[in-house]
């Protein structure tokens, strides 16, 4: 009988130093999307000269979010096809310059305008880099390793929400300041340029595929990619969707039964905010951990079906049965298991979908339009809440999981197989 052999066994040093190199990426990429909404009500009040709680705060705070998102559409569309064309190295390089100078660049914001022109540009660079550093991981790590790989890289994200919550506490109603520290990613680079190589695949396909290398026209003309395009488009938006609809609403769920159960206003701010942070990502980081394996176990499909599945049943339980503090303590890990593991399935997946001179292009085309889809549930659930009870309109917002599911039925399954070629 053969010894199971270790999925790591074959990794090489190199390959574990892209992993490093794309997870901080990807690590400092998140924070910068995460920080100004720790920042952003000292910051707009400052600026308006107006009280945090006042409307236009709240009202430009949107504006601003809807111009970062905007970027972080266009960012992924250029600089993925950009990494198809240019490589994966000058690319990554460019995209962490975009979101780590123009971040530190908002230390000097005075005006509205400031403030949304660099957002969008931050957001550019932010939208771009997850897409490099996905395909890359993908191409250099062996077969059998790559959906463990790409799972560690996605789930470092929660480092990110780890960082930007310290950094949050720690500067305080000094919001420049956590801007300022935006521009150290930059340093990254000199990492990235003298350690990352091109990955002798996709110098291969820039040879042979020519003017077809991240190409739209390639992307959507090729019946092959397109579907596989708008059906990762739609994976996203549900993941995303969700996210910001369900997954973030567990702070309000155990602020909601804290009121209930009589605490002080002080007492429920401090504790929803330490459920949320700290013990639902935690439960969320697993999970991202988790994908990688059960993809390897079960397929990407089924793991996607799987987790999607019991999101359904697990949330309109987390959201009605807790009674007590420590009950929904128990529960809000659970749900964020299964909510956050689907993104961690982004990074697997959506390089396995495309050829090597449009898998950056279709990565960042799924991820990134998705995550413009999925902006209108800010705004939606919003107006559930305000129309329903909390528990009613988070259980219904779980209802865009269905649409993930049934999209699945039109993509393939990439367990075991080479990365797609031409």
């Amino acid at each position: 009988m053969t010894t199971p052999v270790p999925w790591y066994s074959s990794v090489t040093r190199y390959q574990w130093l892209v992993l490093i190199v794309a997870s901080l990426g990807w690590v400092f990429d998140a924070f910068e999307g995460q920080i100004f909404n720790l920042t952003r009500k000292a910051m707009l009040s400052e600026i308006l000269e107006l009280p945090g709680d006042a409307a236009d705060v709240k009202a430009w705070g949107d504006i601003v979010l809807g111009f970062f998102l905007v970027g972080g559409t266009l960012g992924g569309w250029l600089f993925g096809m950009l990494a198809d064309r240019w490589g994966r190295n000058p690319t990554m390089i460019l995209t962490i310059l975009f979101y780590s100078v123009f971040s530190g660049l908002t230390y000097f914001a005075t005006s509205l305008w400031e403030v949304c022109a660099l957002r969008f540009l931050v957001a550019m660079g932010v939208g771009g880099e997850w897409a490099v550093a996905a395909a890359l991981v993908a191409e250099v790590f062996p077969k059998e390793a790559r959906a463990r790989a790409s799972g560690i890289f996605h789930s470092t994200s929660v480092l990110a929400t780890w960082l930007a919550g310290i950094t949050g506490m720690w500067v305080g109603a000094n919001w420049r300041m956590a801007y300022l520290i935006g521009v150290i990613p930059a340093l990254l680079t000199l990492w990235v340029r003298s350690s990352i190589k091109e990955p002798e695949r996709l110098q291969a396909a820039q040879k042979t595929m020519g003017g077809r290398v991240g190409s739209f026209r390639e992307l959507f003309g090729h019946p092959v990619w397109r579907v596989r395009a708008l059906g990762g488009m739609v994976l996203a938006a549900v993941g995303l969707g969700t996210f910001w609809g369900v997954t973030v609403a567990g702070q309000d769920l155990m602020a909601h039964l804290l009121t209930k159960l009589g605490l002080a206003k002080d007492v429920v701010e401090s504790e929803s905010k330490f459920a949320y942070g700290i013990v639902q990502a935690t439960g969320g980081g697993l999970g991202m951990l988790a994908f990688g394996p059960l993809c390897e176990r079960i397929g990407r499909r089924r793991t996607f079906f799987l987790m999607q599945g019991l999101s359904l049943l697990v949330i309109p339980m987390v959201c009605f049965l807790p009674q007590t503090q420590w009950q929904m303590l128990l529960a809000l890990p659970v749900m964020g298991f299964c909510t956050l593991s689907v993104h961690a399935g982004f990074a697997v997946y959506f390089p396995e979908l495309f050829p090597d001179h449009l898998r950056a292009t279709g990565s960042s085309f799924c991820f990134n339009t998705g995550r413009l889809l999925a902006a209108p549930i800010l705004f939606t659930s919003g107006k559930l809440k305000a129309a329903f009870d909390l528990p009613v309109a988070i259980t219904m917002l779980s209802g865009l999981f269905v649409l993930g599911l049934l999209v699945l039925f039109f993509l393939p399954e990439t367990k075991g197989k080479d990365l797609a070629e031409a």
